[in-house]
């Protein structure tokens, strides 16, 4: 019976015929409470503190000193010390905590977390990298940190604010910060925002000095562009201050560092393309007797493109104040830049068209040129498209990749302007009138100081349907096209005086209708037909 019952356990115990055996479940490589960093563990340990789970807290100090009887018993007492130790100190920042899992500092196994004082003595809080029995390293507060903890519960006093503030205000917490704190931030915030922009102000008007030495000729009205940035920016380092002044929770801290870093980098960025601004207007003063074409078109693609570049610039560095790695982000971009660039290919056409148009220079802003069919003076050449003004006063918008593959024809780039008339004298003008007129005319032209003529300006071409063709061929010396009408103008005058003074005249081209009479006797009842000729032939 007995050797009946272990053989049913047996068959019980084994596996079904073609069954198949449990899996073993694969090992994890990653920490499930997060301590793959310093910040992570860090972090991770401020919230655990936070939500009042100290036995979860103990997770990240290196307790290996104590028994284990001890971790049970002053594990989470020491964790609810370190986490009031660390959040009544202002110097401590998550934030600069290194999101790298080797580390920054020199030693790849240990990273310093904040600097305090036990009485006269500095001394480091630090986390230690080591490795599980499972394999994982980890990131934990190091074994020297966890000694120093009672001891930096005894020194961790109140704000020295607190004493003054109401016990209600000081018993309602969110976010392990009390109400009070909440409220003075905002009494701060509010308070700066005005304070700022007199800070701001003042500081211009003490530079305004140094400022008219180095650009005389900068309008002072320029200058109050740069209030505006200067007040964001000494309103964040003030409000950094009076947040160390007052207190608050390292959670709390963490975001409003990251708000100050935001605000202070894009303050910066505002200043300098302020700057760039102000840095062309002196620029386009100096140019503008040289190079009038060059300041118009050039300089503000330069300012464009500096501008831009300075926000990149921005970007990148308010991620990295964030602990974002730039490089990842940077190449991460490169390969959504060639995404964007194959779905934006008429942006990205359009362009490296504009440079094209500013580094081949067939146009400038202010020429006037002929575009396809339309006419106009350009009036702006920018990243995406160029701006045309119209004979009709309308404003031409024409993409840059259409602009730089077109013809254009520019009417400004002309050192002198042709004069090209052809004039039909009448029939019944004699040889020796002809003769004359031509005279007249050359010894006219040549005479002109304005007229560039070769060595046959006039000439008799030929004689047409009605009348004798002249042809004139000069050029007029200048590339004002209203001195060129004038100059036309006068001459065409002369011309005529010339040919009045032969005896001669402009043949107009008429028709006259004869009636030839039909054989017929009753032609009266038959239409006459009739038959159309030159009024030369007529004579």
């Amino acid at each position: 019976m007995c050797c009946l019952a272990v053989c049913q356990t047996a068959c019980a115990q084994a596996p079904a015929a073609g069954a198949t055996a449990p899996q073993k479940p694969a090992a994890t490589h990653e920490d499930p409470y997060n301590r793959a960093s310093p910040q992570r563990a860090v972090l991770s340990f401020l919230e655990a503190w936070r939500g009042q789970n100290y036995i979860a807290a103990t997770r990240y100090l290196d307790l290996r000193k104590l028994s284990p009887e001890d971790r049970r018993k002053e594990g989470p007492k020491l964790a609810q010390q370190l986490g009031q130790a660390l959040d009544s100190d202002p110097q401590f920042d998550v934030a600069a905590l290194s999101p790298n899992p080797e580390g920054d500092s020199a030693d790849p196994n240990r990273d310093r977390v904040v600097t305090m004082h036990l009485g006269e003595k500095a001394v480091d809080l630090e986390v230690q990298r080591t490795q599980l029995r499972s394999g994982i390293w980890v990131w934990r507060f190091a074994p020297e940190t966890v000694d120093l903890i009672p001891r930096l519960a005894q020194q961790t006093a109140a704000s020295p604010l607190e004493r003054y503030v109401p016990l209600p205000l000081e018993r309602i917490v969110f976010l392990d910060t009390a109400l009070w704190q909440w409220i003075a931030l905002l009494v701060v915030a509010l308070a700066l925002a005005g304070l700022g922009r007199l800070l701001s102000r003042g500081l211009l008007a003490l530079l305004r000095p140094a400022i008219a030495r180095v650009a005389p000729k900068l309008n002072w009205s320029e200058v109050q562009a740069f209030v505006a940035p200067l007040q964001l920016l000494l309103a964040t380092a003030l409000f950094r201050a009076a947040m160390a002044a007052i207190g608050s929770s390292a959670i709390v801290r963490f975001y409003l560092e990251r708000t100050l870093s935001l605000l202070s980098i894009f303050a910066g960025a505002w200043l300098c393309v302020r700057i760039v601004d102000a840095a062309m207007i002196p620029v386009r003063h100096v140019l503008s007797f040289r190079r009038r074409t060059v300041t118009h078109s050039v300089v503000p693609l330069i300012a464009r493109l500096t501008k831009l570049a300075i926000w990149v610039f921005a970007v990148t560095g308010i991620l990295a104040s964030w602990g974002y790695p730039t490089g990842t982000v940077l190449a991460g971009l490169g390969i959504g830049g060639i995404a964007i660039a194959l779905a934006a290919q008429k942006t990205v056409e359009n362009f490296f068209g504009g440079l094209s148009v500013i580094t081949d220079r067939p146009v400038y802003v202010g020429d006037f040129c002929k575009f396809g069919d339309s006419v106009g003076t350009v009036e702006d050449i920018g990243l995406r498209s160029t701006r045309i003004r119209t004979l009709d006063r309308t404003l031409l918008t024409v993409p840059n990749a259409q602009f730089s593959s077109a013809t254009l024809e520019n009417f400004s780039r002309q050192d002198k302007m042709l004069f090209h008339p052809k004039l039909n004298l009448r029939r019944d003008t004699t040889p020796e009138q002809v003769r004359n007129i031509l005279a007249a005319i050359e010894k006219l032209l040549k005479a002109h100081p304005k007229v560039e003529a070769g060595k046959l300006p006039v000439r008799f071409i030929g004689v047409g349907a009605y009348s004798l063709d002249i042809e004139i061929f000069v050029y007029i010396l200048t590339e004002d096209g209203d001195e060129f009408m004038a100059i036309r103008q006068d001459l065409l005058l002369r011309i005529l005086d010339a040919i009045k003074a032969a005896g001669s005249a402009l043949a107009i081209p008429t028709q006259a209708s004869i009636v030839y009479p039909t054989r017929n006797n009753d032609a009266a009842s038959q239409d006459s037909e009739p038959h159309s000729l030159p009024s030369a032939e007529r004579s």
